[in-house]
């Protein structure tokens, strides 16, 4: 039967240091205090504030730098990126990124992309959601799960603008519109939740009708663009051809109409003149005849070749003749006065 021995006393230790109750005590405390101050120090990044909260309830909102609060769970400090943007991926990923609710895992994505447009037909639809972090404070203490929710009501957005517009628009004409209603859909539901989340943009990326029908929605593309083609050359040509006629047909209506005016203010001036001489021939009807005798003369005269003047009085006119004229040089007509 073993025989009950009294604990050995503490003793001094291989560096002359004798262990204590007390002395073990006091490290626990020391080491207790280190852990507690060190946990109690955080760093808020430049991007960043923290949101601190005292055993669940909001304290107040740090900058980013070097921070203390209590430690052992009695305060807590969330990290929120407020001066990043980042983004959702729909139907895509982008692989390396440090947001876990950026993407979703493969099985996921193909049935996110996969639609159904207004006219039932079935379109691959791939786009993403930037945002930004507005209001900390709400962003942390509204939803469990902000992000994972955005994702939710942003695909559910996209469904329904997609379920509103037919294939066509889906794939063609549409992607701007769709964007921008997208958009002021998602935002005005993410303010009405204050989730405190600013929604900066959403942008489809690729829209693909399924690979079983591809092919055929490809060539229907082709003869739709080739018919817009089409309509644009012909309209071009149009703006061509008609200004330009339209300009001739302008242009010879006003030379008509100059020439009609021309014409008129001749035979009104041919007429003005005509009453003129024929006042002055009733004055002196010998002395008018006479004037528009020779004034006819002066210009018919000049350009009557080899020509010959006689003096009624001369008796012969052989010694003044000259019978090597020069021919008559032709002068403009005197203007009628």
């Amino acid at each position: 039967m073993a025989s009950l021995r009294p604990p050995p006393l503490p003793g001094p230790s291989r560096f002359g240091i004798t262990i204590t109750p007390r002395l073990i005590l006091f490290g626990v405390g020391a080491l207790f205090a280190l852990i507690g101050i060190f946990s109690g120090i955080y760093q808020v990044p430049t991007n960043s504030v923290a949101v601190v909260q005292r055993f669940g309830g909001y304290l107040g909102t740090t900058q980013p730098g070097l921070h203390f609060k209590l430690p052992w769970g009695i305060d807590t400090a969330t990290i929120v990126e407020v001066q990043r943007q980042q983004k959702l991926e729909f139907g895509t990923a982008t692989h390396g990124a440090s947001n876990l609710y950026q993407y979703s895992e493969y099985d996921e994505q193909q049935r996110e992309k996969n639609m159904v447009t207004g006219d039932l037909n079935a379109v691959l639809v791939e786009w993403e959601v930037q945002y930004h972090v507005e209001d900390p404070v709400a962003y942390v203490f509204n939803f469990r799960e902000p992000l994972a929710t955005l994702r939710d009501l942003t695909e559910a957005i996209m469904r329904e603008v997609v379920g509103d517009r037919t294939v066509d628009e889906v794939l063609t004409i549409g992607r701007q519109e769709m964007e921008q209603k997208a958009l002021e859909r998602l935002r005005t539901l993410v303010d009405s939740l204050d989730m405190g989340l600013r929604i900066d943009l959403i942008q489809l990326g690729n829209v693909n009708p399924p690979a079983m029908v591809k092919a055929s929605f490809n060539e229907v593309n082709s003869a739709q663009q080739e018919k817009e083609s089409a309509i644009n050359q012909a309209s071009g040509e149009y703006n061509r051809v008609v200004p330009r006629a339209r300009g001739e047909a302008v242009q010879k209506i006003s030379a008509a109409e100059g020439y009609a005016t021309k014409r008129v203010n001749e035979a009104e001036g041919d007429a003005a003149r005509f009453n003129a001489l024929l006042s002055e021939y009733k004055k002196a009807p010998a002395v008018t005849r006479k004037r528009m005798y020779l004034e006819t003369m002066g210009e018919i005269l000049p350009y009557v070749p080899g020509k010959i003047i006689l003096d009624d009085r001369a008796s012969s006119f052989l010694p003044l003749m000259n019978l090597r004229q020069a021919a008559p040089q032709k002068t403009e007509p005197a203007p009628a006065r």
